[in-house]
């Protein structure tokens, strides 16, 4: 195992207790301990609903037919991305169209969504992915979406707190949906959740992912769902990572902050940020030419790193015959290479991998 790690979950003894006292009450499948959590999770993004899910993926499942989003659609998203965010667009029943990337953001460009969008019939939404916890450039999707009545899905997946121009994601779409895998920037164990300010999405969301049962619950059935319910247990953890999470951001910002200013005099290239958007650095990552020769060079270096996503959605297996072509993306996918930025970097960490790559650029 690397010295500086690519990730560390933290989990403390408030998420212990938090466990410990569910537990002890009895209620540790779906209850009122996941109802707090959506309220919370849905009041700090700055949205009306929150709907808990056993994943990111199934968040974006359920977000698909609580839109009505399937069988004959179209949705426009990225290829670079991990396999979820067009996997879940299948498991609804629509089929992805690929839309190329902006090479400095790593994020959907929305002049290649327009030109997808008037190239594809039954387009019905669109999927932007806030990767690596920088905010895609919504303002220019959702015009797009408007003038083609299209719904707008944000993956958060990696942004949990991200902003865009003052707003927070999670806020911007018609529905987003988070991910709260061990690695994110806050993690319930495993778990997802949907956050609108569409009542409709929020009804028909909780009553998919609950068995297809109304709000009330009870053994009737008013579509067919899944069971796709988070535990109590896991919103536990939830709602006191919820609480560290602007601290965990703030220590992944000030991370980032010193990688760039490290970096200035090399060939790599850092993150970009434009001004109207904060990162909240789920990945720190870099652009280079020469990716694997550095990341073998940091890896005897004691530094772990990850390559987020060697292979473009669409070159998958598993898309064959769905192929669109997205050269930025597919070039990207060999330059992109990430960095250990998550909260528990040290100091001395970080002058670890500034002088690694300073010593390997030289």
């Amino acid at each position: 195992m690397s010295d500086v790690s690519i990730a560390d979950p933290e989990m403390g003894e408030r998420e212990i207790e938090r466990v410990r006292s569910v537990m002890e009450s009895g209620h540790i499948a779906d209850g009122p301990e996941v109802r707090t959590f959506e309220d919370e999770f849905a009041a700090f993004c700055e949205a009306d609903h929150g709907v808990a899910t056993s994943n990111g993926t199934t968040a974006l499942h359920a977000a698909f037919e609580a839109l009505g989003v399937g069988s004959g659609d179209k949705v426009v998203t990225t290829p670079f991305s991990f396999v979820a965010s067009a996997n879940a667009i299948r498991l609804a029943g629509a089929e992805p169209v690929f839309a190329d990337i902006d090479p400095d953001t790593f994020n959907l460009d929305p002049t290649a969504v327009e030109e997808a969008v008037r190239r594809e019939d039954d387009v019905a939404a669109v999927v932007p992915v806030h990767l690596y916890g920088l905010p895609a450039e919504m303002d220019h999707l959702l015009d797009v979406a408007d003038d083609h009545d299209l719904a707008v899905v944000e993956d958060a997946a990696q942004a949990h707190g991200a902003e865009y121009r003052g707003q927070r994601v999670g806020s911007l779409g018609d529905a987003a949906c988070f991910s709260m895998y061990p690695t994110k920037n806050m993690t319930t164990g495993e778990g997802g959740m949907i956050t609108t300010d569409r009542d409709d999405v929020a009804e028909r969301a909780a009553s998919f992912v609950n068995h297809g049962r109304p709000p009330e619950g009870g053994y009737e059935h008013v579509r067919v769902g899944h069971n796709f319910r988070m535990t109590s247990m896991a919103a536990a953890i939830g709602r006191v990572q919820l609480d560290r999470l602007p601290d965990y951001n703030e220590a992944r910002r000030s991370n980032a902050a010193y990688l760039t200013d490290s970096l200035t005099d090399t060939d790599v290239v850092p993150p970009t940020v434009p001004d109207d958007r904060e990162h909240v650095y789920h990945q720190y990552t870099i652009r280079t030419d020469d990716r694997d020769g550095l990341a073998a060079y940091l890896d005897e270096a004691g530094v772990g790193t990850g390559v987020y996503y060697p292979t473009p959605i669409h070159e998958q297996p598993a898309y064959e015959g769905v192929s669109h072509a997205a050269p930025v993306a597919e070039r990207t996918a060999e330059q992109a290479l990430s960095l250990p930025v998550h909260p528990n970097v040290s100091e001395q960490d970080l002058r670890t991998i500034a002088s690694a790559i300073q010593e390997y650029e030289r």
